[in-house]
């Protein structure tokens, strides 16, 4: 099936570059250096639920506490021993892997005693109450951080000082509020993955997430990658590990479908694949905010400006007028989640980007499949306010560190507040 080229979209090449040309807002504070996830206890993150529990209904919420294992990983080994299937647990958002992390997660008609009594070598069940609905991506208020940065590049005391004056900076300005690298995979291709879905290039897209040997370095994802590329789907399947299992899976359906790659296509998990679309998205805003940068504290005319006490946006009529309001961080400008509900900007505003949109030739079927995958669109604040922030140094028995606490809203990325501290 052939694909339409289209202007200022990332070409596969890309895809491990997704970070390197994102500008700092704070560059004229120098970094220290340093590294996070030492050990897992270095990153831990709770998450803030949006509501309170009620105690009663048929859904069943499990608070679990994660080490070093992924959301999907801890979902999957919790679903196969309480008897539901991995789809029917509900959680708010991924966590990352090397970390310490607590998150709640929900299933439906399960006993709440066999749940409370699990426990694994990496996963803890901290909390086990009923409510009347199912658990949903993006139902969480924010999370909550403890990190710590080691291996510093200055010493501790002028480490010490540089963070402070950054995190002042992130508060009083914002943090550019970039999707961070985790959202485009370990290869950093999501995004293509998911460009190729939306444009229903169906070959395309398996060729990206089974093929493409040359952005590997492991041997073992290299020899996988090679076996699809030759044709062999079963000895790729032989070769993936186990703990791949969306690699599996797609190339036991393309093996089902005979390699008939748009029924495969149309086989391969719903959410995941809403994962991908979401990764596109994300890279656009990603270059969107970029041309805004370092002035995501400004409003033009034009502008759709967003509302942080109740996530609802309105048009800048007189940017002058509302300036105020955004200098006090109660609102902020925006930028594009493509979709059919996305508001486009106007005025002195839209030069910063509607070339990059026109640019994407979406029509009304790229629409609709965003859609179908729950791309349905909208607008993302430019940047976002640490609270509760606060930086200190210690010692223990790893080593010197930095410790930083912050409380972040939901779908903002503690990372991208991390890489303008260390540079």
């Amino acid at each position: 099936m052939s694909k339409r080229k289209h202007i200022s979209t990332p070409s596969d090449s890309d895809s491990g570059a997704i970070e390197a040309g994102l500008p700092y807002l704070t560059q004229d504070i120098p970094g220290v250096g340093g590294a996070i996830k030492t050990v897992p206890e270095d990153f831990f993150v709770e998450e803030i639920p949006q509501y309170p529990l009620s105690g009663e209904g048929t859904h069943v919420f499990a608070l679990i506490e994660k080490r070093n294992m992924t959301t999907t990983d801890a979902i999957s080994e919790i679903a196969r021993r309480v008897g539901v299937r991995r789809i029917d647990v509900g959680y708010a958002g991924r966590k990352d892997a090397r970390a310490v992390t607590r998150q709640w997660i929900s299933m439906e008609h399960v006993d709440p005693e066999k749940v409370e009594a699990y426990r694994s070598r990496a996963i803890r069940v901290l909390d086990v109450r009923r409510h009347e609905n199912k658990l949903k991506i993006g139902h969480l208020a924010g999370n909550r951080f403890k990190l710590r940065v080691r291996n510093l590049n200055v010493s501790t005391d002028e480490a010490l000082a540089r963070a402070q004056d950054v995190m002042e900076t992130l508060v009083r300005v914002g943090v550019p509020n970039y999707f961070g690298p985790q959202r485009f995979g370990y290869r950093q291709d999501t995004h293509i993955l998911g460009l190729k879905a939306v444009k229903r290039d169906y070959k395309g897209f398996f060729d990206m997430l089974l093929g493409r040997p040359e952005l590997d370095t492991e041997e073992v994802f290299i020899k996988a990658r090679t076996l699809y590329e030759q044709g062999d789907y079963k000895a790729a399947y032989e070769t993936w590990l186990p703990n791949f299992r969306d690699h599996r899976y797609a190339l036991k359906d393309l093996m089902r479908e005979e390699g008939d790659f748009e029924q495969a296509f149309l086989r391969f998990d719903r959410q995941l694949m809403g994962l991908f679309v979401a990764a596109w998205q994300s890279e656009l805003f990603n270059r969107v905010l970029v041309r805004r940068m370092p002035h995501i504290d400004r409003l033009f005319n034009g502008d759709m400006a967003y509302k942080h006490d109740n996530g609802a946006c309105f048009r800048v009529e007189d940017a002058a007028v509302e300036q105020p309001r955004c200098d006090r961080f109660e609102i902020s400008p925006t930028g594009p989640l493509t979709g059919s509900r996305m508001a486009e900007l106007t005025d002195a505003a839209a030069v910063y980007e509607q070339p990059l949109i026109e640019a994407l030739q979406l029509n009304i079927e790229d629409l609709q499949w965003l859609k179908h995958y729950g791309g349905r669109g909208g607008r993302r604040p430019l940047r976002f306010q640490p609270k509760g922030a606060d930086v200190t140094s210690g010692s223990d028995e790893h080593g010197d560190y930095l410790q930083l606490r912050f409380e972040l809203p939901s779908g903002c990325y503690a990372t991208t507040l991390l890489r303008e501290l260390t540079k």
